[in-house]
């Protein structure tokens, strides 16, 4: 018997659900303080609304100072909050609302007013190693 072509029914599959991603990687984009676009395009588009996400380090970060760093999309460190450091050592770690909390709410979610890109912000000292990705999961408004 063959099977049936079932278009998927909103609501029910969350077909408007998206994924985006931003990689760092020491290596290629430096550790200089200051905004790094992780994604290099603004694939997460305007009116979409970030729900939740996590980072997965897999080297960890170091600086020869205290450096912070935070994750943005729609503003200063809605994803992250500046973090010192010393705390992205190696694993999966939350975001939307904290580092080492989460909790996917309506108070925690971000939405964009304009098409944005997945940036992070390096403060206080610059970086000398390390390699995370970043993974958000967002409804996207603007899909049909």
């Amino acid at each position: 018997m063959p099977l049936l072509a079932v278009p998927p029914v909103e609501g029910v599959t969350g077909t408007r659900l998206k994924v985006a991603r931003g990689d760092y990687s020491f290596a290629v984009d430096a550790g200089a303080q200051g905004t790094i676009a992780l994604m290099g395009a603004t694939l997460v588009p305007s009116g979409s609304i970030i729900l939740a996400g996590y980072i997965e380090v897999t080297t960890q970060l170091t600086s020869g100072g205290a450096a912070t760093i935070a994750v943005q999309v729609e503003g200063a460190g809605d994803i992250v909050a500046a973090t010192a450091v010393a705390s992205w050592t190696a694993g999966r770690k939350n975001v939307l609302p904290a580092f080492t909390t989460g909790s996917v709410t309506a108070a925690t979610s971000v939405k964009t007013t304009a098409a944005r890109d997945i940036s992070i912000v390096i403060a206080t000292a610059d970086l000398t190693a390390g390699v995370f990705k970043v993974v958000l999961f967002y409804h996207d408004a603007q899909t049909p």
